[in-house]
């Protein structure tokens, strides 16, 4: 099916980026000489997306004049949260009214990656069956990422369905900041804000949630050694 609509999580704070988002917010921090939130919208333009929604809290204003500036696709819709940061799954729930019924694209304003075989997201896009799925996650092989540290997300059966760690054990595969998901799932969360770990919880009991391993190498830049860490990755390739 065609996606047209993606919901870009550019709001947080950024505290583990400081001091680098004592000035900005970690959507304009730069990663290989460009802001992350434009590798962000690189993607969903090269991917067919053709209207991006946009969420904006710290430092809103300077996010918003970028966003303007910026030529080429996808369309920019600034949802705003200024007021109250709302969290993944609340500020897609603020959102909804923008977003549309239709499956979207949620993304992660500092997921990158090198791509491997083909486009990553065109894949995921593509292999989203809202027959049988609610979620489709784009997954990363905990063991071949860069900056990543911690014991992963979730363990995934032969059909891709997922399921969480368990309590101190570790996991192979960890979520890459992307997914296709059906919006309307966020209605049914709380008001103010919440966490999309809610909305999976649910889908994990259902059968519902399911995930794509990636290809290439996903780079987490959560904090300025992250960064680091990574533009040396691509420095080397």
């Amino acid at each position: 099916m065609k996606i047209k609509r993606a919901m870009v999580m550019a709001a947080g704070k950024g505290t583990r980026m400081r001091p680098l988002t004592d000035t900005r917010p970690k959507p304009l921090v730069s990663f290989a000489g460009r802001p992350l939130i434009d590798h962000v919208l690189d993607r969903l333009e090269e991917a067919g997306i053709e209207e991006a929604v946009v969420n904006v809290h710290h430092f809103a204003n300077m996010l918003e004049e970028h966003l303007a500036r910026r030529k080429g696709g996808p369309r920019i819709v600034i949802s705003d949260e200024r007021a109250e940061l709302l969290d993944t799954g609340g500020g897609t729930k603020k959102a909804l009214g923008l977003l549309g019924d239709d499956p979207i694209v949620t993304f992660n304003s500092d997921s990158v990656w090198v791509e491997g075989f083909g486009s990553n997201l065109r894949n995921l896009i593509d292999g989203f069956d809202p027959e049988r799925m609610d979620a489709l996650l784009m997954i990363a092989d905990a063991a071949r990422t860069i900056g990543f540290v911690g014991r992963g997300d979730f363990t995934m059966d032969p059909f891709g369905a997922l399921m969480r760690r368990e309590g101190s054990s570790t996991a192979p595969h960890v979520f890459a900041g992307v997914q296709v998901i059906k919006p309307a799932l966020f209605a049914e969360g709380p008001d103010g804000p919440f966490s999309t770990n809610l909305i999976w919880d649910r889908l994990i009991e259902k059968g519902t949630l399911f995930g794509q391993r990636m290809t290439g190498v996903w780079m987490h830049v959560g904090a300025p050694d992250d960064l680091a860490e990574a533009e040396a990755f691509l420095r080397d390739l």
